[in-house]
C-alpha cells in the first residue's frame, strides 16, 4: 500500500504529539511505520521529494527524541540509592551518601563561608596544590638516594596489605615521592620517556608541598601515597598492565575540565616530567589524566558505575580508559578493602577531617553537614553504609570489567604457550610482545637478583583477587557490626587521638 496525500497529512500534524512527553517505545514504533511507508514509497515509485524530504526530516526528528529520553534515563542516578529502604540506614548515614555520591544535594544551601569539602582527590589536588617558588632548586644527582629504612618497606610494594604509614615515616614524611620515584624505576617509564630525574623528583616534592598545604588529617600525601600503590597492585594482580597499550585511542579533547594543578606545576621547567613527550603523546595522556582524575569526584559516582555497567553488556565492551578510571576510583575508596589495623586507621583520619569541618560549621553558627558532628555522629554505621552501598558495588565492577578485559588475552596467552611461534598469528605475535612488556618493564626493587616475581600473564589469578577482597571487605564489615552493637566505644576519641599523634609528627618534622 501506498501512501495517501491523507496519511502524509497525518504524520506531520502528529510529529510534535510523539516528541513531547511520549513514551519511547510508542516512539520507535511509530518511527517504523514512517521507514516501511518509505520503503514501499519508493519501489512504488510513486514518492514525491516533498513529502519523501518531510517525512525524512519526521524521522530525524524522532530519532533526536528518543536520543534525548535515552540520555535522560541513563542520567538519573537517583536509583541507586532509592533502593535504600529508610529503616536499614540510618538518616545521617544516608543523606551523607546522597550529599557525597550524588549531586541531588549540591546545589543545597551554598554559603560563601563554609569550609570546601576534601572528600575526593579531585578537591584536594585542586585546592591545595599552588606551590610557591619554595622548591625553585637545582638537582644534580643521578637518582633518588633510599634510606635503609625505606629500602625495607618498600620490600612490600607488590602487596595488598602494603604499609604506606611505615614508609611515611621511614621516608621522613616523604612517602609520595618515593613511591612516585619507585614506580616510575620499576615501570621504566623514566627511561621511556625520557624524564629528567631532577624533574622528577622536583615535581614529586611539589605535589607533596600542595597536599601538605592544609594539613588535613585525611586527603594528604600520604593518602596519595596510598592511592597511588592501590592503582599499581590493581594492575600488576589483575593484569591490567598488559593491556595499557591499548589505551591510546582517539578521544575528543575534554575541553570544559582541565587539571590545572598538576600541569600547573610542570610551567616549571626544573618541573616538566613531560618536557620530552612528543605533542601527540602529551596530549593522549593529559586527556587519559583529566578523565581519570575527574572520576575521583565522589559525586559521580553513581554515574560512573552505571555507565560502566551498561558498558559492560554492550558488544563492543568497556572503553580502556574507562577502565583505568574505575581503577583509579576504586583505589581511592580501597581502605574497607585492606586490613582491619590500616582501614581503622584511615576511617579515624577521615572522621577527624569530618569532624574539624563540623567544629568550624559550629563556630560559624551553621548546621552540620553529615556525619561532622563529633558529639553525635554513628561512626561504625557510616562505615557499614558506605561499604554496603559504595565499597562493595564498586569492587564488584571492578573484577567484572577486568574479567572481561583479561580473560580473552589470559586465554590466548595460554594457547600460545602449547602451540609454535612460527604458526602464530599476528593476535598471538602481539601477545608474546605485550607479555616480553610486561616482564622486562617490572624491576626489583633492589636490582641485586633477590626479586624475580613471575609477571606473565598466565600468572594472572583474577579468582583469588577477587575472593580475597570479598574476604577482607567482609571481614571489616562484620568489625563495624560489632563496634555498632556495642555503641560504638571509644570511636570519638580514637580519631581525636589520632589527629593529636599525626599533629605531632608533622611538627616533629618541620
Amino acid at each position: 500500500m501506498g501512501s495517501t496525500a491523507t496519511e502524509i497529512e497525518e504524520l506531520e500534524n502528529t510529529t510534535f504529539k510523539y516528541l513531547i512527553g511520549e513514551h519511547t517505545e510508542k516512539m520507535w514504533q511509530r518511527l517504523k511505520g514512517i521507514l516501511r511507508c518509505l520503503v514501499k514509497q519508493l519501489e512504488k515509485g510513486d514518492v514525491n521529494v516533498v513529502d519523501l524530504k518531510k517525512n525524512i526530516e519526521y524521522a530525524a526528528s524522532v530519532l533526536e527524541a528518543v536520543y534525548i529520553d535515552e540520555t535522560r534515563r541513563l542520567l538519573d542516578t537517583e536509583d541507586e540509592l532509592s533502593d535504600i529502604q529508610t529503616d536499614s540506614v540510618p538518616s545521617e548515614v544516608r543523606d551523607w551518601l546522597a550529599s557525597t555520591f550524588t549531586r541531588k544535594m549540591g546545589m543545597m544551601k551554598k554559603k560563601s563561608e563554609e569550609k570546601p569539602k576534601f572528600r575526593s582527590i579531585v578537591h584536594a589536588v585542586q585546592a591545595g596544590i599552588f606551590v610557591e617558588r619554595m622548591y625553585r632548586k637545582s638537582y644534580h644527582m643521578v637518582g633518588l638516594v633510599y634510606p635503609e629504612a625505606v629500602i625495607v618497606t618498600l620490600k612490600d610494594v607488590d602487596k595488598w596489605s602494603f604499609d604506606v604509614f611505615a614508609l611515611n615515616e621511614a621516608s621522613g614524611e616523604h612517602s609520595l615521592k618515593f613511591m612516585i620515584y619507585e614506580l616510575f624505576t620499576r615501570y621504566d617509564l623514566i627511561n621511556r620517556f625520557k624524564i629528567p630525574v631532577s624533574c622528577l623528583i622536583s615535581f614529586a616534592e611539589g605535589l607533596e608541598v600542595g597536599y601538605s598545604k592544609y594539613k588535613n588529617p585525611y586527603h594528604n600525601l600520604i593518602h596519595a601515597a596510598d592511592v597511588t600503590q592501590t592503582v599499581h597492585y590493581i594492575m600488576l594482580h589483575t593484569g591490567i598492565m598488559s593491556d595499557v597499550a591499548l589505551l591510546y585511542n582517539d578521544r575528543s579533547v575534554l575541553e570544559n575540565h582541565h587539571v590545572s594543578a598538576a600541569y600547573r606545576l610542570m610551567q616549571e621547567e626544573e618541573m616538566n616530567v613531560l618536557i620530552n613527550l612528543s605533542k601527540d603523546d602529551w596530549r593522549d595522556l593529559r586527556n587519559l589524566v583529566i578523565e581519570m582524575v575527574l572520576s575521583t569526584d565522589m559525586s559521580g559516582h553513581f554515574q560512573q558505575i552505571k555507565n560502566i555497567r551498561n558498558s559492560l553488556q554492550q558488544p563492543e565492551g568497556i572503553d580502556k580508559a574507562k577502565t583505568m578510571s574505575l581503577i583509579l576510583h576504586a583505589a581511592d575508596i580501597s581502605h574497607p578493602a585492606k586490613s582491619w589495623q590500616l582501614h581503622h586507621r584511615w576511617t579515624m583520619a577521615l572522621m577527624e577531617e569530618f569532624f574539624l569541618q563540623g567544629d568550624k560549621e559550629a563556630e560559624l553558627g551553621l548546621p552540620f553537614s553529615p556525619l561532622c558532628d563529633r558529639k553525635s555522629t554513628m561512626v561504625a554505621q557510616s562505615q557499614i553504609g558506605f561499604i554496603d552501598f559504595i565499597v562493595e558495588p564498586t569492587f564488584s565492577l571492578l573484577t567484572d570489567s577486568t574479567e572481561k578485559i583479561i580473560t580473552p588475552l589470559i586465554e590466548e596467552a595460554s594457547k600460545t604457550d602449547t602451540s609454535s611461534y612460527g604458526a602464530s598469528s599476528l593476535s598471538t605475535f602481539i601477545l608474546h610482545s605485550v607479555d616480553l612488556f610486561r616482564r622486562s618493564n617490572m624491576k626489583g626493587t633492589m636490582n641485586d637478583g633477590t626479586y624475580s616475581p613471575d609477571y606473565s600473564l598466565t600468572s594472572v589469578d583474577l579468582q583469588s583477587f577477587k575472593n580475597n577482597l570479598v574476604d577482607i571487605i567482609q571481614q571489616n564489615k562484620e568489625r563495624w557490626k560489632e563496634l555498632a552493637a556495642q555503641g560504638e566505644p571509644d570511636l570519638h576519641k580514637n580519631s581525636e587521638d589520632l589527629v593529636n599523634t599525626e599533629e605531632k609528627r608533622a611538627d616533629a618534622h618541620s
